[in-house]
């Protein structure tokens, strides 16, 4: 994959945007209510997380598993330069506006910067190469222009892109599966052929996919959520992501891309 140093969360040049803006409902995944803009409980006055280490086992299995692509960085230094909400009040509800939006188009960036990887994906690289460079561009773009931008629409100009290479990178000998969108929560598919399987979107949340080979099979927007990848081979899956892969169970033998980080709570082994 290419160059994905600035598509990683930088905490320590972040005014602890994911800790502030987004909302979060007491659940199975946070311990408690928290409201659009209101600091989170945990959130020290450094900006950093005071339980982070301690996440899941204090009720925040979904601070765990989130991931900001590197948007709070750069709302942070580039967008606002430097400047933080709690220094000047004025710029908290824009940056709480933008950086949802930044979070969009950095996770676009890192779809693009795959897809320029994939060398069966050729014939669209450069409408890729493109698209990368103006969404590049818009990130670099002031806070009124992000609040202002159609994200649904830019998106789905990326996504006709994204589809024809993950179709380019999957054609072949044998016919592909296609489930797309399919509900598979709580499937039992141990071991199972998914190779160049289209999941786009599936549901796959409690699903048993011990040993299963996924081995080009393309993965946005699937929903890992407590998915057992234990043993199952990811080595190659198309459009992966970190927030997928931290909500989903593995063990020492889960083949991820290069590009993706082991989760912590997977050095202990998976329940079989």
């Amino acid at each position: 994959m290419g160059t994905v140093s600035g598509l990683r969360a930088d905490c320590a040049n972040c005014a602890g945007l994911c800790c502030v803006a987004l909302p979060f409902g007491r659940s199975a995944d946070f311990a408690v209510d928290k409201a659009a803009g209101t600091p989170c409980v945990n959130l020290g006055d450094d900006f950093r997380c005071g339980i982070h280490s301690r996440l899941r086992e204090r009720g925040f299995a979904g601070c765990a598993v989130f991931d900001c692509f590197g948007a709070g960085q750069q709302v942070s230094q580039v967008t606002f330069a430097g400047t933080d909400w709690r220094r000047d009040p004025a710029v908290a509800q824009p940056m709480f506006d933008v950086f949802p939006v930044m979070r969009q188009l950095h996770e676009l960036l890192w779809y693009l910067t795959e897809t320029l990887s994939l060398a069966q994906a050729r014939p669209v690289h450069d409408d890729a190469r493109r698209l990368l460079d103006e969404t590049r561009a818009l990130t670099h773009s002031t806070a009124g222009t992000l609040l202002t931008l159609d994200v649904a629409d830019h998106r789905a100009r990326v996504n006709t892109v994204l589809l024809r290479a993950s179709e380019l990178v999957r054609a072949g000998a044998g016919k592909t599966k296609d489930r797309r969108g399919a509900d598979l929560m709580g499937a039992k598919l141990k071991g199972a052929d998914l190779h160049k399987a289209s999941l786009r979107g599936a549901y796959l949340i409690g699903a048993d996919l011990r040993g299963a080979d996924l081995s080009l099979a393309d993965l946005i927007g699937a929903d890992l959520r407590g998915a057992n990848l234990a043993g199952a081979d990811l080595g190659t899956s198309l459009f992966l992501t970190q927030p997928q892969v931290n909500a989903a169970i593995g063990d020492p033998a889960t083949r991820l891309p290069a590009a993706l980080a082991r989760p912590d709570h997977w050095r202990r082994p998976a329940v079989h």
